[in-house]
């Protein structure tokens, strides 16, 4: 049941027969709720940035950073403390929207248009793996697991080491690039985000079989949240290159 989300680890769902157990019906509608809130931080976000754009100012840095900083608390908070998650969860949806609304605003700011192919290729992806992991094309099997953690381990060392060498002004040469080295990882990037949903489907699945607390509804919509966001944030930097390169 191993998955490569932090959010969805071995000992996530927990048997409590004093509990009420969680149905896919109510992390579905734990997850819509999750996407309303985002949404409106985002649309904040969004018009806040563009406003200070089209008036050649940067972007807030407070707004940004804040908001970044928070959701990764937030993430690490509802990670170690589950039950916490129905509190936890929305304040999460609502700090990553607006760092969402941000970065996207500055993304389509250099590119019209990009934002919204991003969250149609977002949701497409996210719909078409759903339906074919329920109709059975697709099985998260014991090598499948085995072959997504390992790279997603692997992007996840990448990104590190990147983050590393920008304090010293350095960058890991060619994989942001729109060249067809750059374009090739963002394209294998975005293809290991979009098959760890697959992980989180099969994890999900399996808490709501073991019957796991009520809570994990929301927790479950958080861990599929961040899967999404990630998968969200590749898709926007491919299509940035592919603009790059008009």
């Amino acid at each position: 049941m191993n998955s490569s989300n932090p959010a969805l680890k071995k000992d996530t769902f927990q048997v409590s027969a004093t509990q009420e157990r969680m149905t896919f019906a109510g992390v579905a509608n734990k997850g819509m709720l999750l996407l309303v809130f985002l949404l409106t931080t985002f649309i904040y976000g969004w018009n806040t940035t563009l406003d200070a754009l089209s008036q050649g100012a940067a972007p807030s840095p407070a707004i940004m950073f804040g908001s970044g900083i928070l959701a990764f608390i937030l993430a690490l908070v509802t990670i170690f403390k589950k039950e916490w998650s129905p509190i936890t969860a929305p304040l999460y949806a609502f700090s990553e929207g607006l760092l969402l609304g941000v970065i996207s605003a500055v993304y389509n700011y250099k590119f019209q248009g990009i934002v919204f192919n991003a969250v149609c290729l977002t949701f497409g992806t996210f719909i078409s793996l759903l339906l074919m992991y329920r109709w059975g094309f697709i099985k998260a099997t014991g090598t499948f697991k085995k072959v997504i953690f390992a790279a997603t381990a692997g992007i996840g060392i990448v990104y590190l080491v990147g983050f590393i060498l920008s304090f010293f002004s350095i960058q890991i040469p060619f994989i942001h690039s729109a060249g067809p080295i750059g374009i090739g990882f963002s394209l294998f990037v975005v293809a290991i985000a979009a098959l760890n949903l697959v992980l989180d489907f099969d994890s999900i699945e399996h808490g709501v079989r073991a019957g796991a607390p009520k809570y994990m509804e929301w927790y479950s919509s958080f861990a599929l949240l961040i899967t999404l966001v990630w998968l969200y944030i590749e898709i926007l930097r491919l299509l940035s290159k592919l603009n790059r390169r008009d």
